[in-house]
């Protein structure tokens, strides 16, 4: 049976994240790094309601969709959160969770003006390099830096706008008992948007005991990008 990694990016962003990890995988192993429902000009079923259950739906069909049977799951961010959701529903083929940088279970802490901030600032490019600056720390190549700014200028505004005042609110910790595979939970020791301290708050308590936790010295927020060689070592366990 072909070892499968299957992938999940970040808001905002689109399965291309995952370029640098794919580069360094052993032969042999299956990399599927799809772009969620309005990222990545990935197209949105009809009636999709952007919620985190949709999301797990969403993920669950491409699971069927592409035959895989065991596999390893890394939720980035925001889909660190669906990650979570589908891990919780028990999915046969589920050997292990890798989570980077994970949107908090209970609901990610952001002013109401940084929400509204972040809302205004869907399309423009000025704000996208903003972002981008204020989101990493280790070096990026000019050509990465030059996806994830326009992975994020085209992503849908619903999508945008839905996670932001919706998604990234939702509390699933209710969930989160049922998971029963082993998990690891690693931060960029210098990420702003998401907190090393807020990520042994909010998540780390909630996830299966044992769960390794790991801040990456040096790194941001875009841990596939900025860290790839730390996530390889993760998924390896």
């Amino acid at each position: 049976m072909t070892p499968t990694i299957v992938a999940l990016h970040c808001w905002a962003s689109s399965g291309r994240e995952y370029d640098l990890l794919k580069a360094l995988l052993p032969a042999g192993v299956r990399l599927l790094a799809p772009s969620l429902p309005g990222f990545g000009g990935q197209p949105v079923p009809a009636g999709f309601d952007y919620s985190v259950r949709a999301y797990a739906d969403w993920i669950a069909d491409f699971l069927a969709q592409h035959e895989v049977a065991e596999f390893t799951l890394i939720g980035h961010s925001m889909s660190g959160k669906m990650a979570l959701a589908l891990a919780a529903r028990r999915p046969s083929g589920l050997r292990r969770l890798v989570l980077l940088s994970p949107s908090p279970p209970p609901g990610e802490p952001m002013s109401d003006e940084d929400r509204a901030a972040s809302v205004a600032a869907h399309g423009k490019p000025e704000e996208a390099a903003k972002t981008f600056e204020k989101i990493t720390r280790r070096p990026i190549a000019p050509e990465l830096r030059a996806h994830v700014i326009a992975d994020n200028l085209r992503t849908s505004k619903a999508a945008w706008t839905r996670w932001l005042l919706e998604g990234a609110r939702e509390d699933i910790s209710a969930l989160l008992p049922r998971i029963n595979v082993p998990c690891q939970l690693l931060v960029g020791e210098g990420d702003t948007a998401i907190t090393p301290d807020t990520q042994r708050r909010l998540t780390l308590p909630l996830l299966p005991a044992g769960t390794q936790f790991q801040e990456v010295p040096g790194a941001g927020h875009l841990l596939p990008l900025e860290a790839p060689a730390e996530v390889q070592a993760a998924v390896e366990g």
